[in-house]
């Protein structure tokens, strides 16, 4: 009897175990000068048992990738798009059969859309109220589309909203509610969502509360074992995380929604770019956070209830992605851009090492370098111009190549620009600073990278100018300060 007691009850750890591994999932974005090919990509996830992915647009070649792969899928509108669907009930009926209804056969799912999330973040506050007017109708509009498509069953319509959309009270340290001027279209949504039985979508984001907040520790953070609680709300908690996500639960409920299933949209710890981020803290916090969610047991306002499921921030690199929040923002992946594992956590492969992406084609193995034979008084000018059209953010205060010396730095700047121009001869000139070689430049801790092969290298390929502008302030101190 105790042997089929304890069989029963191993059983039961069994099935727990699997349901809540089965709720996380990865973001993958497409925010790059050469992104890994989907099909790559699709293969990376199964061998790394990663069964959720959520996409920031419904780009064509990345469902048909996903076609059959019985991996959960979350496609998304743009925030551009909003209110052509808040005005036209046509125009959502052509996008719900153009990015969904297409790829979803016979009543069963060839590609396993489960999510359309209308918009990217709109509540965000740097957005200001540009979206608002548009967001609710919009997701009605491709709920009904959905509906006509016979497909509403099976396909939640959901909006990613950012951490931003709350605030404390003034007068109480436990009162959590929406941002003024958010709060009736806020409740707007949440009765639409109530209605059709959807989650509420929303970003949790413990890197950039440190930079926010300097007198709590790293360590609450990290899920550290040995940190100093902290009390809110007559409760204690012993990580950032579960007091994040009680805010939410805080502010459903004084909105009159207190049992509405969370969904974290994205999470995670970024590897370069910013002081804090690295590799090895990005492991020890999701480690920390997974550990966490697999143990069930929830918040202190949810108690043995974590969110329905999580994203984690990213899956790969994103070189083209905006930086205005900070130069990590193009370092978030658990993999490098180029499919590579950048340290060990458990997605669903269990205790195994993540398995690399296999048989991916880079350009040639050369690299451009600054020319030391050459005057080199106008190299640092050179530099700036070539990393406002690269990816320089690694030699920014706290990256990975920040300590490099002059010129390597140089180096690093015209690498970036001549790998992402395809590592096209004129692309390494630099008024004849700089120099092809077929030596590999890359040093402890810094890597020169080399680009993938695609043939879609030029259509993700975008300047967002205001902040490359920011980027090249930081690039220019760190440049001039190096130059002996």
């Amino acid at each position: 009897m105790a042997t089929i007691s304890c069989s029963l009850m191993m059983f039961n750890l069994l099935i727990i175990t699997s349901t809540v591994a089965q709720g996380v999932g990865v973001n993958w974005g497409t925010l790059a000068s050469h992104p890994l090919p989907p099909p790559k990509v699709v293969k990376l996830l199964k061998s790394n048992n990663i069964n959720k992915v959520k996409l920031f647009d419904a780009n064509s070649d990345v469902l048909q990738a996903l076609f059959g792969s019985n991996i959960a899928v979350t496609v998304a509108i743009p925030n551009s798009m909003l209110k052509s669907f808040n005005s036209s009930k046509k125009a959502a009926d052509s996008w719900v059969h153009d990015n969904v209804t297409r790829y979803m056969s016979n009543g069963g799912s060839a590609t396993r859309i489960e999510y359309v999330a209308v918009g990217d973040e709109p509540f965000l506050k740097s957005y200001g109220e540009q979206f608002h007017p548009f967001l609710i109708g919009a997701a009605m509009n491709i709920q009904a589309a959905l509906k006509r498509a016979k497909l509403d069953s099976k396909v939640k319509v959901v909006v990613p909203c950012s951490f931003d959309s709350f605030e404390l009270g003034t007068n109480s340290t436990s009162e959590v509610h929406f941002r003024p001027g958010l709060n009736k279209t806020m409740i707007e949504l949440l009765t639409f969502l109530d209605k059709h039985g959807s989650p509420f979508f929303v970003t949790i984001a413990p890197f950039l509360t440190p930079l926010q907040t300097k007198n709590i520790s790293l360590d609450f953070f990290l899920f550290k074992e040995t940190v100093r609680p902290h009390n809110f709300s007559h409760k204690t908690y012993k990580n950032s995380f579960d007091l994040s996500y009680d805010t939410v639960v805080t502010a459903l409920s004084a909105a009159g929604f207190p049992n509405m299933d969370i969904v974290v949209a994205k999470i995670g710890w970024p590897t370069d770019g910013a002081a804090n981020a690295s590799s090895n803290l990005a492991e020890t916090f999701m480690k920390g956070l997974l550990n966490h969610l697999h143990s069930n047991l929830g918040t202190p306002l949810r108690s043995h209830k974590p969110p329905l499921e999580t994203y984690i921030l990213s899956l790969l690199d994103e070189d083209q992605r905006s930086i205005a929040s900070g130069n990590f923002e193009r370092h978030w992946g658990v993999f490098t851009f180029d499919g590579q594992a950048k340290y060990r956590v458990d997605l669903g492969q269990g205790p195994k090492s993540l398995v690399n992406a296999q048989n991916v084609e880079y350009l040639s193995s050369k690299w451009c370098v600054v020319n030391n034979n050459k005057n080199l008084s106008n190299a640092t000018a050179s530099a700036l111009d070539a990393c406002a059209n690269a990816d320089c953010t690694a030699l920014s205060p706290g990256g990975s190549c920040f300590n490099i010396s002059w010129p390597s730095n140089i180096s690093y700047a015209f690498n970036s620009y001549y790998q992402q121009h395809d590592q096209r001869v004129e692309s390494c000139d630099f008024s004849g600073l700089g120099l092809i070689t077929t030596v590999d430049p890359s040093m402890e801790h810094c890597r020169f990278p080399i680009e993938i092969r695609t043939s879609h290298a030029d259509s993700h390929r975008v300047c967002n100018f205001p902040w490359t502008m920011s980027l090249l302030a930081t690039t220019l101190l760190a440049l001039v300060g190096w130059h002996r």
